[in-house]
C-alpha cells in the first residue's frame, strides 16, 4: 500500500509564502494522481490543487488558482505544492492524498490514500 509523508508546513505571515512535499513510498508515484486537500477544524476536506498520474494535468480551486502551483516529480516520488500570497483563510492542515484512478475530482471520498498531515498557520 502507498505510504504517502507530508513536510514543509508552518508559520507564515499573510503575503509569504510556503512549500509543502509529499513523499511517496512503497509505490511509485506514477502510479497515482495526487492531491491536495486542507481542512480547519469544524469543516470537512476541501479540495485544493490535483495533479495527474504523469504530472501534466492539473486542476485547482478557485479560491487557490493563481497563487498555489501543484507539481509532481515522478524520478523523485514527490508532489509539491507551492503557496504564494497567502492569506489568513488559508491556514489549514493541508493533506497530501493519492488516489488509483485517474479522474481529478474534489470529492475526498474518492480519493484512496491519505498522509497525516501538516500545519500551515497564517498570521497577520
Amino acid at each position: 500500500q502507498v505510504r504517502l509523508v507530508e513536510s514543509g508546513g508552518g508559520l507564515v505571515q499573510t503575503g509569504g509564502s510556503l512549500r509543502l512535499s509529499c513523499v511517496v513510498s512503497e509505490r511509485p508515484s506514477i502510479n497515482y494522481a495526487m492531491a491536495w486537500f486542507r481542512r480547519v477544524p469544524g469543516k470537512g476536506h476541501e479540495f485544493v490543487a490535483a495533479n495527474s498520474r504523469s504530472g501534466n494535468t492539473t486542476k485547482y480551486a478557485d479560491s487557490v488558482n493563481g497563487r498555489f502551483t501543484i507539481s509532481k516529480d515522478n524520478a523523485k516520488n514527490t508532489m509539491y505544492l507551492q503557496m504564494t500570497n497567502l492569506a489568513l483563510e488559508d491556514t489549514a492542515v493541508y493533506y497530501c492524498t493519492a488516489r488509483d484512478g485517474t479522474l481529478l475530482t474534489e470529492n475526498p471520498q474518492r480519493w484512496n490514500y491519505w498522509g497525516q498531515g501538516t500545519q500551515v498557520t497564517v498570521s497577520s
